[in-house]
C-alpha cells in the first residue's frame, strides 16, 4: 500500500485563460516534485446547477457533484486558487463547495471534507492579488472542517505576472508557489506516516 500523498487542485475559475488556473498549476507541480500525486480539474468540465435544496430533495445529488465529491474524497489534501469577486470568492466555487458539503444517503455529513488538509492562493489583477477573498475562503474551509495551512500566495497585477507558457516572471513567486503545493504534499506525508 502506498503513502504517496494525493492531491486535488483545481481554480475557483470557469475563464480558459484563466489566471488562477495557471496559478494552481504551478502550486501542483511543487507538489508533484515533492512526491505527491496531483490530480488536476477545471471546474468548467464539471457544471453544477446553482445549489437548490428543493432539486436536491426532487432529483438528488447531480452527477457532476457526485463526479466532484469522488474526487474530492478520494484526495487527501486540496490545493485551491481563487479569484477575487467583490472581496469574496467566486459564486462558482462557493456552489462547488455548498454542493460537496451535501451528504449523500447512508454518507456522514461533510465527507468531502472531513480530514483534508488545504493550501490557498490567489491571482488577481488588483494590487492585493485577491488576499481578500482569501479570508473568506479560509473561513469557509475552516468551519467545514478543513485544515488550511498558514501559508498562502497572494499574486498581485497577474495580467502582468505571467510568462506565455504559465509559468510566473518573478522566480521568486514562482518558487514561493511551488513551495506551498510542496509543503502541502509534505504535511500529508507526515499525516499518512
Amino acid at each position: 500500500m502506498s503513502n504517496t500523498p494525493k492531491i486535488l487542485a483545481f481554480a475557483g475559475s470557469t475563464r480558459t485563460a484563466s489566471y488562477n488556473k495557471m496559478l494552481v498549476k504551478i502550486a501542483a507541480s511543487g507538489a508533484e516534485n515533492a512526491g505527491a500525486e496531483v490530480t488536476y480539474i477545471d471546474l468548467r468540465d464539471l457544471p453544477m446547477p446553482l445549489f437548490d435544496e428543493d432539486l436536491e430533495a426532487a432529483e438528488g445529488i447531480p452527477e457532476n457533484v457526485r463526479k466532484f465529491k469522488e474526487l474530492m474524497i478520494a484526495h487527501q489534501g486540496i490545493l485551491i486558487a481563487s479569484p477575487e469577486y467583490n472581496s469574496s470568492i467566486t459564486p462558482v466555487l462557493k456552489n462547488a463547495i455548498d454542493w460537496a458539503s451535501r451528504p449523500a444517503p447512508g454518507e456522514a455529513g461533510l465527507a468531502a471534507f472531513n480530514n483534508k488538509v488545504a493550501a490557498i492562493m490567489s491571482a488577481s489583477p488588483g494590487g492585493l492579488g485577491g488576499m481578500r477573498g482569501l479570508v473568506h475562503l479560509r473561513s469557509i474551509l475552516g468551519n467545514i472542517n478543513v485544515m488550511v495551512i498558514p501559508d498562502q500566495k497572494a499574486i498581485s497585477q497577474a495580467f502582468q505576472a505571467f510568462n506565455p507558457d504559465g509559468t510566473l516572471q518573478d522566480v521568486k513567486q514562482q518558487e514561493a508557489v511551488q513551495y506551498l503545493g510542496a509543503k502541502l504534499a509534505g504535511i500529508l506525508a507526515k499525516l499518512s506516516a
